[in-house]
C-alpha cells in the first residue's frame, strides 16, 4: 500500500482487489466523524483507477503534539467511548492492518473477542507454522476467558481500534486520530493498544481517567487485548515477535 500528497488530497493507493478495504477505512472514519468526539480527516473519494485502488482524504498539516494536545485527545477518546452500540462488532468486516478483522455482531463480548479476535489469529498463526506451545496457551486461554471478565460487563464502545500512536496527530492545535480498525467494543482495548508500543503520555491517560476511569482488571485484560495485536503483528511480520505473544500467553493462562 503507497501514500502520497498532492495539493490539499493525501492519496492511498494498493492492489485493485483492495477497494474493500479502502471501503471500510471510508465508513469506519465516517462513524468516528459521525460521534463528534475527536477530529478525523475527510474523505474525498474512493475508487479504482489505472489498475489500482485508491482513497482519497484531506491533506492534514501535522506538527509536534504538545501535552496539551494530548490531554485533549484523552478526553475526547473518553467521549467516543461514550458513544456505544447494542451490540458488539459492526456492520462490516475491515482489516487491522492488512489482515482481516471480522466484525460479526454479537451480543456477547466474551464470545465475540474468544471468536473473532483472539481465535482468528491464532487459526492464522497455526497456519503459517506456529504450533506448539502457542497454539496449546492459545486454546486454554480461549477456553476460560471468562475469568479474567469476573465482576466486569463492558459497554459495546465506539473504538478507533488500531491506535497506536502513529495513527493520531496534532492538526493546528487539536488531535485528529486516522487509520482506524472501527468496531464497538470494550474500550478497555483501545486503552491496551496505546501502552503497547508507546507514545501516549501521562497527561493523556489522566485526562481519559478523569472523564471515564478505568475498571477494576483493567491490567490484565490489557494484556489480553494486547496479544491480539501481537499475534496480528506474528501473522504479518513473522517470527520476530514470536516470543512477545506466547510472553503474553504465558501471563494470561497462568491467570485464568
Amino acid at each position: 500500500m503507497h501514500g502520497g500528497d498532492a495539493s490539499g488530497v493525501f492519496r492511498k493507493t494498493a492492489a485493485q482487489s483492495s477497494l474493500a478495504m479502502f471501503e471500510a477505512e471510508a465508513e469506519g472514519l465516517a462513524e468516528l466523524r459521525a460521534a463528534g468526539a475527536i477530529r478525523v480527516p475527510q474523505v474525498l473519494d474512493v475508487g479504482v483507477a489505472d489498475g489500482q485502488s485508491y482513497i482519497e482524504l484531506e491533506r492534514l498539516e501535522l506538527i509536534s503534539p504538545t501535552a496539551a494536545v494530548e490531554a485533549t485527545l484523552g478526553g475526547q477518546l473518553a467521549t467516543l467511548h461514550r458513544h456505544t452500540s447494542d451490540q458488539f462488532g459492526w456492520q462490516r468486516d475491515n482489516t487491522i492492518g492488512l489482515t482481516p478483522q471480522h466484525n460479526d455482531q454479537s451480543n456477547d463480548w466474551i464470545e465475540f473477542f474468544r471468536e473473532h479476535r483472539l481465535g482468528f489469529q491464532l487459526e492464522l498463526a497455526a497456519a503459517s507454522g506456529y504450533n506448539g506451545e502457542m497454539s496449546e496457551l492459545g486454546a486454554e486461554l480461549c477456553a476460560h476467558l471468562d475469568v479474567l471478565f469476573a465482576g466486569y460487563e463492558p459497554v459495546a464502545s465506539l473504538l478507533h481500534g488500531d491506535l497506536w500512536g502513529g495513527n493520531w496527530g496534532n492538526a493546528g492545535g487539536a488531535p485528529v486520530i486516522f487509520d482506524p480498525a472501527v468496531y464497538y467494543g470494550d474500550r478497555e482495548s483501545d486503552i491496551a493498544m496505546t501502552r503497547l508500543f508507546g507514545g501516549f503520555g501521562s497527561v493523556f491517560y489522566t485526562a481519559y481517567e478523569s472523564s471515564w476511569p478505568m475498571s477494576a482488571g483493567h491490567e490484565q485484560r490489557a494484556k489480553l487485548y494486547q496479544l491480539y495485536h501481537v499475534l496480528n503483528h506474528v501473522n504479518l511480520f513473522g517470527v520476530g515477535y514470536r516470543d512477545q505473544a506466547v510472553g503474553l500467553l504465558r501471563v494470561l493462562t497462568g491467570v485464568v
